[in-house]
């Protein structure tokens, strides 16, 4: 299924809610948690918005323990 941003809308009107069944384009779903939402909602992102550009920072730890 393609989300689309009427999608993350409807799951973000949900979670604010407080309602567990959300009305998607063409179905209906029922979530088992607020965590399950919240999965589903990071996923709708990350496909709507696309990967990452790499522009975080990176932090690295050494040792003296050779």
């Amino acid at each position: 299924m393609a989300w689309t941003a009427d999608d993350l809308a409807a799951l973000d009107a949900a979670i604010a809610t407080g309602a567990q069944k959300v009305r998607y384009q063409t179905h209906e779903v029922e979530y088992r948690s607020m965590a399950d939402m919240l999965r589903v909602r990071d996923l709708i992102k990350g496909e709507l918005v696309g990967p990452s550009t790499g522009a975080g920072a990176i932090f690295a730890e050494y040792g003296s323990d050779y």
